[in-house]
């Protein structure tokens, strides 16, 4: 059974990519979500063996590499932190493969597309099954594939290939931190398979030191090791820094920003982090980068998706944000509720992104908010999926969003230290800014008055059944979820996670949070509730002039500029870093090494040495008789000098030789003469 999870997928993308000629669109269609679907049931029973009766699975396959010390083996590990993974990555791409037979139905490469959602899922069940870190590298390496491949699916379109080109260079910065942190791994534990490693850490912490050459300064490796991975998490997960190519993967057909950005490739990074979470508990100093890194990504993204305008978008930077609190709750070592916000997270999110798609569907493809509105009675399905997705998003209480972001919050603030209140804080002013732009999103798109053209009205239609239909366990999921699930997976006490996840006594904040002063756990709630009521103000009773006037104010448009360019980090690495990587690759690298010094030493200097020669005797065959004799005349005479310095024996026969041919020059000279 526990195979049977990775088989089907693989063969699902193997039979609808080869064999797609012959199923066709309606085969591809049936047979794709038919093979996710029994992959779906067979996670939710092994949810039920591992987690709910607490009997995790260990397989070893195949042995792969066997070099020395180098050798690891094909292993899968069932563990509660890969069963709520699975159950959480099917059902988000079980949805997205059937919602996707009808967004889909008008282009002709059906089948491509659900072989490469087949494949996308494949390698994000390889890594988070993986019991080493190769095999986890092999998976993310896929996922990185294969988000090229899907959003680069329409790649007639130029920005599709820029969008998707983009993605892969800024995630292999990731990667290579990645590698150095694995690279680092196999030199400490000489070893690459997880429960060697996490039980030789508590055995090592206090001895693994090295020395940087430099300063002859005594650095605990655990914290290069933890910092190298969290680079790869940052690439992949989205993290300030490295979070450019996520809302320019927007290109991609919505299907894929569902698949993408709601339950696989950007929770990859935060299943490493509590996958490594034995390793970061033993490295204080990367738990506080995390926490750091993570809480300015949530404040970021939220004040970023606050002046978005076009729809995806705005839903893109929300992902980018609510990464950033799953990745500060692991930073404060809360990383059962960061994976509890991860599995939440995947519900509304991939609600609102599969609604997002359905809207733009039925205004032939117009993405702005600008030119929307007054879609209520239109489209109320769709209006009642985005007002359920979006008040769960800003946490509205007793939502599902509501159990975790407010348990990060608190647990944030219960560890009483300065990255943790930084953390909460700016988690807090996120939530607000979160709470904002959820209903700035619903009111421009579906309250206002109307902003579009009259034909785009006529022509709309509410998403039919094969797309609506699939939404309906995420609208459970972004309702009940959070209330039923929360005490089975963040509860004081609770035996869910038996080892798969580990923290020290000294990191527990569960506690310390369960006994917040009352105003303290409130103030979460008051900022989603204030966010939500002034864009309920804004936008609802007040005039359009004073939003205008507000932001047409000289305070208002430096802000405005500031967020609506994304805080400039496009403009400041396309002109400060990649134009001088590229003027240094150009000039130095290209023009220097490669044309000038490779080429000269390499095959254009060797046929150069060969050809200038043999140019330079080329000037010599004149096609005249006695010129070639006399050169040969010539010859003869520096070869009997150079014989008769050392040989008396060849003297004779070179005279012969001479004479013969100064015979033959002289009769050709008459001849010449006459």
């Amino acid at each position: 059974m526990y195979l049977l999870i990775l088989i089907i997928p693989l063969l699902s993308s193997i039979i609808t990519g080869f064999g797609g000629f012959f199923l066709g669109r309606r085969g591809a269609s049936v047979f794709g979500p038919t093979c996710l679907f029994l992959c779906w049931i067979l996670c939710l029973v092994s949810f039920y063996e591992v987690s709910l009766s607490q009997s995790p699975c260990y397989l070893k396959i195949i042995p792969w590499i066997d070099i020395g010390l180098f050798n690891f083996s094909w292993g899968l590990m069932f563990d509660s932190l890969t069963v709520i993974m699975l159950v959480v990555v099917t059902t988000v791409s079980t949805i997205v493969h059937i919602y996707s037979v009808g967004y889909m139905e008008a282009d002709p490469h059906v089948p491509r597309f659900i072989s490469y959602l087949s494949l996308f899922t494949f390698f994000m069940l390889i890594l988070v099954t993986a019991d080493n870190f190769i095999q986890m590298f092999v998976g993310w390496e896929g996922v990185g594939l294969c988000s090229y491949l899907l959003i680069n699916f329409w790649y007639t379109r130029l920005q599709a290939n820029k969008s998707a080109i983009k993605a892969v260079i800024v995630n292999r910065v990731g990667d290579f931190g990645l590698v150095l942190g694995m690279l680092a791994i196999f030199y400490v534990f000489k070893s690459f398979d997880y429960n060697t490693i996490f039980a030789l850490v508590p055995f090592l912490s206090n001895y693994i030191y090295f020395t940087l050459p430099i300063l002859n300064f005594k650095v605990d490796i655990l914290v290069f090791i933890c910092l190298f991975l969290f680079v790869g998490s940052v690439g992949k997960s989205a993290q300030v820094g490295l979070h450019t190519w996520l809302p320019d993967a927007m290109e991609g057909p919505t299907p894929v920003s569902a698949l993408i950005h709601a339950a696989t490739m950007v929770t990859a990074g935060v299943f490493l982090i509590a996958r490594c979470s034995l390793l970061f508990e033993y490295a204080p100093l990367a738990l506080g980068v995390v926490t750091v890194m993570g809480a300015m990504t949530a404040f970021f993204a939220a004040t970023t998706a606050l002046v978005q305008n076009d729809l995806k978008r705005v839903i893109a930077y929300s992902t980018c944000s609510q990464l950033g609190y799953m990745v500060f709750a692991c930073g404060t070592s809360n990383y059962n509720v960061g994976v509890f916000h991860l599995a939440n997270h995947a519900f509304f999110k991939a609600l609102l992104f599969l609604t997002a798609g359905a809207i733009i569907h039925a205004l032939a493809d117009e993405q702005d908010m600008r030119k929307m509105g007054g879609l209520v009675k239109v489209l109320p399905y769709s209006y009642s999926l985005i007002m359920i997705g979006s008040l769960s998003l800003a946490g509205f209480p007793f939502l599902t969003g509501f159990y975790s972001k407010d348990a990060i919050l608190e647990m944030a603030y219960g560890t009483f230290s300065v990255t943790g209140h930084f953390a909460h804080w700016l988690g807090t002013g996120a939530a607000f800014l979160t709470a904002f732009y959820s209903i700035r999103l619903i009111y421009l798109t579906f309250l206002n008055k109307t902003n579009s053209f009259r034909v785009s009205i006529e022509n709309s239609h509410d998403m039919p059944k094969v797309m609506g239909y699939p939404l309906v366990p995420l609208i459970f999921g972004s309702i009940f979820v959070g209330y039923l699930l929360k005490d089975m997976i963040i509860g004081a006490g609770t035996t869910f996670w038996q080892n798969s996840l580990f923290i020290l006594p000294s990191n527990l904040s569960i506690f310390d949070a369960e006994f917040l002063p009352h105003f303290i756990k409130m103030i979460p709630v008051i900022f989603s509730s204030s966010g939500i009521l002034l864009a309920i103000i804004l936008y609802g009773f007040l005039p359009l002039t004073t939003v205008y006037g507000i932001k047409m104010s000289a305070l208002g448009q430096k802000f405005y500029l500031f967020f609506n360019r994304k805080w400039f980090f496009d403009k400041v690495y396309n002109e400060y870093l990649n134009q001088v990587v590229l003027k240094l690759g150009y000039d130095i690298s290209y023009k220097t090494i490669d044309r000038g010094l490779i080429e000269n030493l390499g095959p254009y200097g060797l046929s150069k040495l060969f050809y200038n020669p043999s140019f330079n005797l080329l000037q010599y065959q004149t096609g005249l008789l006695y010129h070639y004799t006399f050169i040969m005349l010539v010859g003869s005479i520096f070869l009997i000098t150079v014989v008769g310095l050392f040989s008396y024996s060849l003297q004779f026969p070179l005279f012969l030789i001479f004479f013969s041919i100064l015979f033959i020059f002289l009769v050709n000279s008459k001849k010449v003469v006459n």
